[in-house]
């Protein structure tokens, strides 16, 4: 019985030290009163943890503020730049590398053109390797000071063995990044990309009210993340939020899944590049011209109504799967939100017996296309921010 209870006394306090690291991250400096107001805890349990982290090297005390009576209070200030991470994100044409401090500020980025033949993970994971290598050189910041490097990828991932179990539009299966590690000298971390946007997506913009969501990563294919009471969902067998894949249409195109009708044909940025392609006869790989196009051409207009419906028609398949507080939708395609969003939100929410607007909202990434990229570098930081992985 003794045994549990000093347990219990070593969880409430990593908890109390967690909590203040994530505050003092949010608001940048407070007072040791401050903290103890916000977070209800003793001004001795402040100053202990206070102490602990200042000897960590993540906070420090910057000063004194103005007195309401007795002696002044001592303010303790957040250093973002004590510590950072890389964030990689793969994707069929290009590696995105990001360097980022503790704030998830990008530092550095580099970004990594693939050939158009698939190469394979060797090439690819030497070329990552090279591109790290050469940041931190030229930074000049001391190894010691890199928590580790976070992939993002597109596809069915296990982050606990480090394994890429499936991404069929990299054509990649059963990958064990574990492998790599010891040559990086760097600890791995990996999350499917659509679970890394919404993990970076809840840590970052959320005011702490927000529990459930589910993200839709629209890319060259779509994923989901989903988030259940501030957690992230990967199911049993961490297949959770493959939403791309879900027949939209029966028996219709052929998806590199080997399934036929999957939703990102239809709704996807390739696809709705695709069609814009084949109807202007172009070879554009920008959204940029395209959206432009809608506000004078009807046959772009009637592009973008045809996109919005399987859009739509995916959205509120997962509103009745999933019953969340509010969908985001993320990827390159948020850019240009202006042009559709009044559209979408109007088909997403059509008359029907089971959910309003008032019990679901439908919102646009503030992250924009980092999103992914940046859940990669804060999946590196769990033991730093969280008591436990957030995930389940």
């Amino acid at each position: 019985m003794k045994k549990f209870s000093i347990l219990d006394q070593e969880t409430i306090k990593e908890t109390n030290k967690k909590n203040i690291l994530q505050l003092l991250y949010k608001n940048g400096q407070l007072t040791k009163q401050e903290i103890s107001k916000k977070l209800y805890i003793s001004i001795p349990t402040v100053i202990s943890n206070v102490n602990e982290l200042i000897v960590e090297g993540y906070l420090d005390e910057a000063g004194v503020a103005d007195s309401t009576g007795g002696r002044k209070p001592i303010i303790v200030r957040f250093l973002p730049d004590s510590n950072y991470s890389f964030g990689v994100c793969i994707t069929r044409n290009k590696i995105r590398v990001a360097l980022t401090n503790l704030k998830l500020e990008i530092i550095v980025e580099e970004e990594i053109r693939l050939s158009q033949e698939l190469e394979s993970i060797d090439i690819i994971m030497d070329k990552i390797k090279k591109c790290i290598d050469t940041i931190v050189d030229n930074s000049k910041i001391p190894k010691d000071k890199i928590i580790g490097v976070g992939f993002s990828l597109p596809g069915t991932v296990n982050e606990e063995k480090l394994l890429l179990v499936n991404a069929p539009n990299l054509n990649l299966k059963n990958i064990h990044l574990k492998e790599y590690e010891a040559k990086y000298n760097y600890k791995f971390y990996m999350e499917n990309e659509a679970n890394a946007s919404a993990y970076a997506e809840t840590f970052l913009n959320s005011d702490g009210a927000l529990k459930n969501l589910v993200f839709v990563s629209i890319t060259e294919g779509i994923g989901a993340g989903v988030v259940i009471n501030d957690n992230l969902y990967k199911g049993c067998n961490k297949r959770a939020g493959e939403f791309g894949h879900m027949t939209i249409v029966k028996n219709g195109e052929q998806c590199n899944c080997g399934k036929k009708g999957c939703w990102e044909l239809y709704a996807s940025e390739k696809a709705l590049l695709k069609q814009y392609n084949e109807e202007f006869k172009t070879n554009d790989k920008s959204l940029k011209e395209f959206f432009k196009l809608t506000r004078t051409s009807e046959v772009a207009k009637n592009i973008l109504y045809n996109y919005l419906d399987y859009l739509a028609e995916g959205i509120k398949n997962i509103i009745l799967i999933t019953d969340p507080e509010k969908v985001i939708i993320g990827g390159k395609i948020t850019y240009y939100e202006e042009y559709y969003k009044e559209l979408l939100i109007k088909r997403v929410f059509e008359e029907n017996s089971f959910y309003t607007k008032e019990e679901c909202s439908l919102s646009f990434s503030k992250l924009k296309e980092n999103a992914s990229i940046l859940g990669a570098a804060l999946m590196t930081m769990q033991d730093i921010f969280f008591i436990n992985k957030k995930i389940i």
